[in-house]
């Protein structure tokens, strides 16, 4: 099931209308790049992450129910995936992500259900 991918939950402290990008982003086993940009729509919330030199200057986008916990103070989001599982996601396509069902279909199904 992937329709609650698609939105912040609410135990990761997410602020609406707060400005998260430039925050660092955490995986379970490290950092992993920087918010490039984000999304508060509803059915469809996520946050484009700018992995830096860690892989090649690759951008991926995670579904905002990857998130765990946002530390305004630390200026940083946790996200409940490993490095591997963010590295191998399917590429970000910077021209389908907006409005592409089908893509969102395939980036939230990779990711799979929000983990508790």
């Amino acid at each position: 099931m992937t329709d609650n991918m698609w939105g912040y939950p609410a135990a990761s402290g997410h602020q609406a209308g707060s400005d998260l990008t430039g925050f660092k982003v955490e995986a379970t086993d490290g950092q992993i790049g920087k918010v490039d940009k984000h999304s508060e729509d509803v059915g469809s919330a996520y946050i484009v992450v700018d992995t830096g030199m860690w892989i090649f200057g690759k951008h991926v986008l995670l579904p905002a129910g990857t998130i765990s916990r946002i530390d305004p103070a630390e200026q940083r989001l946790y996200v409940d995936r490993t490095k591997d599982e963010i590295k191998a996601s399917p590429e970000f396509d910077k021209d389908k992500h907006v409005g592409d069902t089908g893509y969102h279909q395939q980036v939230g199904t990779y990711y799979g259900s929000p983990r508790a």
